[in-house]
């Protein structure tokens, strides 16, 4: 931020993240990014160099936004894992943008190489963090297989957003054995 207002790249990634949220990553289009914004396409390229690099960009938004949901340090591993849980529970709740975006980028990962890159490298942070979680907790004989599962299970439920509740805390009350 700059003097209380968005930098134009702030601006322009955040017109990309709602296009990406409206129309899909296939329907992404600088020109239509640039007039979200105000400007025109060939003033986008001052502040992004390529399509590329601009869903590169909204790939580490949507990270930071699912960051803000990172398991308190400070609590016990168990309760860690609930409180990061029950928070991306509340985030589908209110961001389900967020996880359209992010669901997209995991569909365009598939098959494209770039985009993949971006995916790996946002996810192995939340993947160390939750193999160290599920390491701590007693009788876990498979952290990163379990780590495995809360990742599948986030993914998937960002499809069904009401049942994010449900299953997230039904996730809490089977990895961790603390019911709800």
């Amino acid at each position: 931020m700059v003097d209380g207002k968005s930098t134009r790249r702030e601006q322009l990634v955040a017109a990309a993240f709602g296009l990406v949220a409206e129309v899909g990553l296939e329907g992404l289009r600088l020109r239509r990014v640039a007039d979200a914004v105000g400007i025109d396409q060939s003033t986008l390229h001052y502040h992004v160099a390529t399509k590329a690099e601009l869903v590169e960009a909204v790939a580490q938004h949507a990270a930071a936004l699912l960051a803000t949901t990172a398991p308190p340090r400070h609590l016990p591993p168990h309760e860690a894992l609930a409180a990061h849980l029950d928070a991306l529970a509340g985030l589908i709740a209110t961001r389900p943008e967020l996880f359209t975006v992010t669901a997209e980028l995991d569909l365009r990962a598939r098959r494209d190489p770039s985009v993949r890159a971006v995916v790996d490298r946002q996810e192995a942070g939340w993947r160390e963090v939750l193999v160290g979680l599920h390491a701590a907790l007693d009788g876990d004989d498979d952290p990163a297989a379990r780590a495995e599962l809360v990742i599948a299970a986030v993914k998937g439920v960002r499809l069904v957003p009401d049942l994010a509740p449900t299953v997230l805390g039904r996730l809490v009350e089977q990895t961790t054995g603390a019911t709800r």
